[in-house]
């Protein structure tokens, strides 16, 4: 991962802070992006000083808030010429119904649209690589999940764990419609599954959920290292250069729930995610 410039989005904590540590180690550029900018700077100097590598930047942003992803993608096509890897970790689970300053559906606007949102406003930058990889954070949850896509907000009828899998389908469904659209693009693009991990991810619920994030889960579930794996090798292995348009689970490739391929919803939650963004797949001109 020598002059390899990688961006991991949720970095400041658990599998994205694992999977920074890790591209770091192997002597990539790594830029993480946090939300708080206390957190993700003290997460990127632990990073810094854990690997000895001083190429570990912050950005800031919160994937609830478009002007925010904005301008961080602003900011790193301003100080870099190219991206090598992106990693869309970031992601929430919410046990209550929040809705963002722009009236959307957190959970949605997180989880799926701030991966739309990400991957399309770097895509120059992806392009300017001579091979770039996007990696996308789902989850086996999907499996359970059946989109509506006359309620993407989720408003008739809220409860988190179906909010949550139905944004993780929405992950895969992306992945795969991004692979389609990608043409000819040097721009690999594949979903994973990290495994049920024992990280801070779902800790900020009150009440049965936060306990049970707390102090059950890290009895039974994989660490960091472990759930970030998959991760690292999509994002540095040459057994998978080439590869797009799949879904991993502990480094392999295995199918993906039956309605994770339908086409027809694919396009139209990309039509959807278009509309609610105003934004679209620039030129798959390669730049580089």
């Amino acid at each position: 991962m020598q002059d390899k410039i990688c961006l991991i989005t949720g970095a400041n904590a658990g599998i994205g802070q694992q999977t920074a540590l890790e591209l770091a180690q192997m002597g990539a550029t790594v830029v993480i992006v946090a939300r708080d900018p206390q957190r993700g700077e003290a997460a990127r100097a632990a990073i810094a000083a854990t690997t000895g590598n001083p190429r570990v930047e912050l950005l800031q942003a919160d994937f609830a808030s478009p002007p925010s992803i904005q301008a961080m993608a602003t900011s790193f096509a301003a100080r870099y010429d190219r991206l090598d890897v992106l990693v869309n970790n970031a992601g929430v689970y919410l046990t209550g119904r929040e809705t963002t300053a722009d009236g959307l559906e957190r959970t949605f606007a997180v989880n799926h649209l701030g991966y739309f949102m990400t991957t399309l406003l770097l895509w120059p930058s992806l392009l300017a690589a001579p091979s770039a990889r996007v990696i996308n954070l789902s989850s086996d949850a999907h499996r359970q999940a059946k989109l509506n896509l006359d309620d993407l907000q989720n408003e008739r009828k809220y409860a988190g764990f179906r909010a949550y899998a139905q944004s993780k389908l929405a992950n895969v469904l992306f992945t795969y419609e991004l692979d389609r659209r990608r043409g000819n693009a040097p721009v690999t693009v594949n979903a994973v599954h990290p495994g049920f991990v024992a990280s801070n991810f779902g800790r900020n619920n009150r009440g049965v959920i936060g306990l049970v994030m707390t102090r059950l889960v890290p009895l039974f579930a994989k660490s960091v290292v472990e759930g970030a794996a998959t991760s690292v090798y999509l994002a540095s292995s040459p057994e998978v250069a080439g590869v797009s348009g799949r879904y991993f689970v502990d480094c392999r490739p295995v199918k993906s729930a039956p309605q994770s391929y339908d086409r027809t919803a694919a396009e139209r939650l990309w039509a959807v995610s278009e509309e609610l963004t105003g934004l679209r797949l620039p030129s798959l001109a390669h730049t580089g």
